[in-house]
Order: C-alpha cells, then structure tokens, then sequence
C-alpha cells in the first residue's frame, strides 16, 4: 500500500488541543478521537477511541508544560504503537528542553539530546517541529526531523507594516544566524547584543554591538520566557535612540512575570505564534497561527512531497 493510499489521522493532546483543532481544519479533516485518562494521583493513560490500524498517525502536542506534555506525548506514541499505526510522527510545534543543547558547565544534563531519545524509545518514526532553539539539535534524533521555519509567517506580517530603515537585533550571540535570516529578506542590517548572565533568566550586563538611532528595530528569538532579557533590550534599543523597537519571537513560553513585564515595556509590540497558548490577553502580544504551515507539511508527508518548498 502507498503512502497516499494509507489512512492518515491527526490527533492532538491536551497541551495543543486548539492548535491542533485548526491544523486538522486547514488539513481538511477533523481530529480523530483520543481520551485522557487520569488517576486522583496525576497518572496519564490516553487512549484511542477509534482504529488506526495500518494508519499514519500524526500526535500534535507541544511539551509545554514540559514535564507532563512531554509523558503524556510519549504514552500516545506507545498506545499508537500499540494499536499498529503503520507510522507515527510526533508533531511538536514546539520542542521543550531545546535550551539544553550541550553541557555549558560541569556534571549538567544535555536535556535536549535526553528528551531526543526518551521520544524514540517511545517509538515515534519521525519529527515534525519548528524553530528549535539549536538547529544542531536536529543531529540528537535517528529518525527524520523536519525543521519548520516560523519566518513563514512572521516575514509576511512583517512586511505589512511598511516600515522604513528597519533594522533587525539578534538578543545574543547565538541568534546572529535567525537574525541574519530575518534581516536578508529584506535587505535590512542587524546588530547585536552582547549579554552576560548571572544565573538563568537573569542578565548581568547588555550592550549594543551596532547603531540602531533613527532605527524602527526588530528583535529576533526563537522564545520569549519571562521576558526579563527582551523587555531590558528594548529599554536599552530605545535609550540609544531608536525610533521605534518591537521583538518576533515564535515560542510565547512567557513565565513567571512575563506579561507583567511586556506590558510595562517600551516595545512596540510582541508578535509570537500560537505554538503554546497564551495564558491570558495582553494587549502588547500579537498572535500569528503556524497552523495552515504545520497542515501544509503534514500533507506533503502523507504525498511524499517536498517540505523545504514551504519555507520563503
């Protein structure tokens, strides 16, 4: 039997339930039936509700919150084994853990890598995800990884603002690569900040590598966590004289006093995608959808087509 003649169902977990509601409505199909259950002490036992015998099963969950999403997606990929899908590929818009990509101290876990195991073992065949916060990571799996890029949709927004001498600001040097990416579509300069950090979450110092005056400038991440870092780069954008500075980051993880601090912010705005749900309204936050770009890659698996021919 061919791929294209094989069923193919998409069923999402609690962690990305009206994500994966609007991937299976740009699909063209609903969400097949899958339930949770859940004994008084927190243990998850999800369950198929219909046969996907023979079946490519795509599990849409992304592991925010990282601990539980995460089991829970590993328990869907063994019961979805178990139940003989013909093939199983975890779609995770976003990938928790990718901030441990390698041992930055001694005697540390590289979670990243962990978690890159832990969903083989599971038995998943491949992985579907989008703007990990290493590419590299995409070498931790055995198993096909296909790598989405949320310049997709940020880029098209982006443009739609007409903005003049726009300038793009990776927030450290890890993102100069994203940034530099951001900044070609539209033939823009980047600069860069230079930060160092007391402990996580936390910035000892930040400087500007570049001139941003008279600039309308665009930080570039891959997440936003409590925004302490992003919010003190605008602050310190907008002091060297910026016209005006608004931040893209694709993953609204958004913790502790995240919206506290984006709303009490110089920025602009906030644009993130709805790979993890916003915990609450912000009038700073401005969701896009990756759902119709998650849809277009699921079918060009189910087609055996060409992912890369999504990316702009």
């Amino acid at each position: 039997m061919t791929n294209t003649n094989r069923e193919h169902k998409i069923f999402a977990g609690n962690g990305s339930a009206d994500l994966g509601k609007k991937i299976g409505e740009f699909f063209g199909q609903g969400l097949g039936g899958i339930k949770l259950q859940k004994f008084s002490d927190g243990e998850m036992a999800p369950y198929f509700t219909e046969s996907i015998r023979g079946a490519n099963v795509f599990l849409i969950q992304s592991t925010m919150a990282p601990a539980e999403n995460l089991l829970e997606l590993c328990l869907m990929i063994d019961a979805a084994k178990r139940a003989s899908a013909y093939k199983v590929i975890a779609v995770m818009p976003y990938f928790g853990y990718a901030r441990q990509d390698r041992k930055d101290k001694p005697r540390i876990a590289i979670g990243a890598k962990l978690v890159a195991n832990i969903l083989t073992a599971a038995g998943a065949d491949r992985i579907m995800t989008c703007d990990l916060h290493a590419g590299q990571i995409q070498g931790f799996f055995d198993i096909p990884v296909d790598h989405l890029d949320g310049s997709a949709i940020f880029v098209p927004y982006l443009r739609s603002l007409n903005l003049d001498n726009l300038l793009f600001a990776s927030p450290d040097v890890g993102g100069v690569k994203r940034t530099r990416e951001y900044a070609q579509h539209f033939n823009a300069e980047m600069v860069v900040i230079d930060k160092h950090r007391k402990r996580p979450n936390e910035v000892a110092e930040m400087r500007i590598i570049g001139n941003v005056e008279g600039k309308n400038v665009v930080l570039v991440d891959d997440l936003v966590d409590t925004g302490g870092t992003l919010c003190k780069a605008a602050k310190i954008i907008m002091e060297e004289g910026a016209a005006s500075v608004r931040a893209v980051c694709t993953h609204p993880v958004l913790s502790g006093k995240a919206y506290e601090n984006i709303e009490n912010s110089v920025l602009d705005e906030l644009v993130v995608a709805d790979t993890i749900p916003l915990a609450q309204e912000s009038s700073k936050i401005r969701v896009l959808t990756v759902a119709e770009l998650f849809a277009k890659a699921i079918k060009n698996i189910t087609t055996d087509g060409s992912i890369s021919q999504l990316f702009i």
